[in-house]
């Protein structure tokens, strides 16, 4: 477990407008380009520069040696020019010598190997050596600028978790037993929570129990689970360890950037959320995905939930290409600006890129920055002067909030789970179904708030429980009360299975939502992935069928082919003043939206005006204004009905907002 209790004094993040920043690797470039750099900030408008995210090997050369200079002068320079600094702990890599006076700091694969340095984060979350090193870097740190009249925030480590979140060394083995020992207090009740009488695992001993070291077979399904939490842990510790070096020195908020994206799975953000004065998130388009744009949405919407619905800041992302994906697409024109406000309508008060200038050496050399390797007079610096200027126009907006009558659960613990190995379909990944339902309330037109199993529910009128894999009866409980008072409920296959130990709920599936739904599923069948499965009423469904039972619920649609034809696959129970949907396949994209359509409408939230699959249309509500987003990412000019002042045109708006295809819009709506 972590060390310490979450914080409870928040301290904001002093900005007028809205944030527009970036990294700025300043240790990479001479000292004659960081007077040319400043000068295109204040063109670009730049308001917040991460400074030494990476400095550590400049700072600390050798054991014992320090040189904190080029940080003196550039942290002087930026701000002698009135830019805020976003201030590193400079602990996210480690420097060569410490690693090779120190080889026990390395991480360890599953497989017993040890990993070299010579990328980043070569480092054990839970060694003693690494933690005590870092903690004195971070110290001389903040000593020396904890009040820096430039520094505005700071920065723990960055991004993490990214690549050494798992380690599976000797140290890492004890901290995972002590963690244990706190969680379940007795041995028995970990052999219980974990079902070790199965293939003979039970421990008699603490120190019989290891991490889930590769084996020559598949792992113990509870202890994979409980060490992905443990791994969390350990990291949270490590940035509790920083954050409270700093807090004692300084008076500026503490953060550190999440990466709330499709690639990224082993921290729970849940976990970590209240220890941050500032929810931050780096997020970057995923061309691996069908459909990155849904992606992006739904990570500004979950970077907001996680914000407990009250402004976050975008961190890091692209201004066109990244390095590290199999084709690096880059942006095309107009496309920048649209999406930085999209994250804006979700609720961002400022977005910030990596990075300020494009490298010229190291693995990141090809990854798009503000200033390109091309320089200023290219179309990306252009784009990006106009964001800048776009990001003062809309100034207004910063904390504002975004209101919503959709929850859509989400959980860390039901994607660690319901990844695991040795379930019925291998084809059936968590995301990839939260995805879906997520891209299907976005065709419908709402406003979602992504929230934790374990939030309060009593705001919502629509309620998406989507591949819920693992429940605790606490969540289950507080559905079930939520439907009862009148809320709407529609549930997706492969939900509320397992308890929060990966233990089968029995008596027939969804388990903890088999009463709230009506139904009774005796077991699942599911498809191969190139099987498409016909419904009676004309839709599709691919991957799973189950053999459903209606016990209450009324049956809207089934099976018409397929292992189960004629069972069930979406059906509707009235419960109290409320009403529970259940969907027993992964519904083609048509077929999802068409089905969560009518689900929105029985629900009786009212979608947005024109809003629908390419075109958001979100509203962010301030104490004295509200503001009317709308971001049309298709290739047709759209017409919303409207009035007010339009921010990015500073133009009137009289009940017609026409807004061209690929680009985006803010009306500050007329009050009654």
């Amino acid at each position: 477990m972590p060390t310490s209790a979450p914080r409870r004094d928040v301290r904001e993040l002093t900005h007028e407008g809205l944030v527009f920043g970036c990294d700025y690797n300043s240790e990479q470039w001479p000292r004659e380009t960081w007077h040319e750099d400043v000068v295109l900030m204040r063109e670009a408008g730049i308001t917040l520069v991460a400074v030494n995210i990476f400095g550590w090997a400049t700072l600390n050369p050798a054991e014992g040696v320090w040189d904190f200079s080029l940080l003196d002068e550039i942290l002087d320079l930026l701000h002698a020019n009135q830019i805020a600094v976003n201030l590193g702990t400079a602990t996210a890599s480690t420097p060569a010598w410490l690693t090779t006076a120190y080889p026990e700091v390395l991480p360890v694969a599953a497989d017993g190997t040890r990993r070299f340095p010579g990328g980043r984060q070569a480092w054990c979350p839970s060694s003693p050596v690494y933690r005590e090193r870092s903690k004195e870097l971070v110290t001389r740190i903040a000593d020396r600028y904890g009040s820096h009249p430039a520094v505005a925030l700071w920065h723990v480590s960055n991004e993490l978790g990214c690549h050494n979140a798992l380690c599976y060394c000797d140290v890492s083995a004890t901290a995972f037993r002590e963690w244990l020992k706190e969680r379940y207090v007795t041995i028995d009740a970990l052999n219980t929570a974990w079902g070790t009488t199965f293939w003979s695992q039970r421990y008699g001993e603490w120190d019989e129990i290891l991490p889930p070291r590769a084996t020559i077979s598949t792992t113990n399904p509870g202890q994979e689970l409980d060490f992905h939490r443990f791994s969390s842990d350990a990291l949270l510790d490590q940035y509790r360890a920083e954050a409270e070096v700093i807090r004692t020195r300084s008076e500026a908020p503490v953060t550190t950037n999440f990466m709330v994206a499709a690639h990224i799975r082993n921290l729970d953000y849940w976990s970590w959320a209240s220890d941050m004065d500032v929810v931050a998130n780096d997020h970057y388009l995923d061309h691996r995905l069908a459909d990155p744009v849904v992606e992006m949405g739904f990570s500004s919407d979950l970077s907001r939930g996680l914000a407990g619905g009250k402004p976050w800041l975008l961190m890091e992302t692209a201004v066109g290409a990244v390095n590290w994906q199999p084709l690096n697409v880059a942006r095309v024109p107009g496309e920048l600006q649209r999406q930085m406000v999209a994250h804006i309508a979700h609720g961002a008060d400022g977005v910030c890129f990596f990075q300020w200038r494009a490298s010229t050496q190291g693995s990141e050399k090809f990854h798009s920055a503000l200033v390109p390797h091309a320089g200023t007079d290219t179309r990306a610096w252009r784009e990006v002067v106009a964001l800048g200027s776009t990001m003062k126009d809309l100034a207004e907006l910063q904390g504002t909030v975004v209101k919503a009558e959709v929850a859509l659960l989400f959980g860390w613990d039901s994607w660690w789970a319901a990844d695991a190995d040795n379930h019925p379909s291998s084809e059936v990944r968590y995301l990839e179904q939260v995805h879906a339902t997520y891209a299907a309330l976005r065709a419908s037109g709402v406003t979602v708030d992504v929230v934790s199993p374990d939030a309060d529910l009593s705001p919502y009128r629509l309620i998406v429980v989507p591949a819920l894999y693992s429940v605790t009866d606490a969540t289950a409980a507080a559905v079930a009360d939520a439907v009862a008072m009148g809320a709407t409920a529609f549930v997706t296959f492969f939900s509320g299975i397992v308890d929060e130990n990966d233990r089968v709920r029995l008596g027939g599936y969804p388990g903890a939502f088999r009463g709230l739904l009506g139904v009774l599923v005796e077991e699942f069948s599911p498809v191969p992935a190139d099987v498409t499965l016909a419904l009676t009423s004309g839709g599709k469904a691919r991957l799973w069928t189950e053999y459903v039972r209606a016990e209450g619920a009324e049956v809207i649609d089934r099976f018409e082919d397929g292992p189960v034809a004629g069972s069930p696959v979406v059906t509707r129970n009235q419960v109290g003043s409320g009403a529970a949907w259940y969907a027993a396949s992964a519904l083609e994209p048509e077929t999802l939206a068409a089905l969560m359509s009518r689900v929105v409408e029985d629900s009786g939230v009212i979608p947005m005006p024109a809003a629908g699959p390419e075109v958001e249309v979100v509203r962010r509500v301030g104490v004295d204004a509200s503001y009317l987003f709308v971001i049309n990412h298709s290739l047709k000019d759209v017409s919303v009905d409207v009035s007010g002042m339009e921010l990015v045109q500073r133009r009137e708006v009289d009940g017609d907002l026409t807004v061209p295809a690929g680009t985006a819009r803010v009306v500050r709506e007329e009050t009654a």
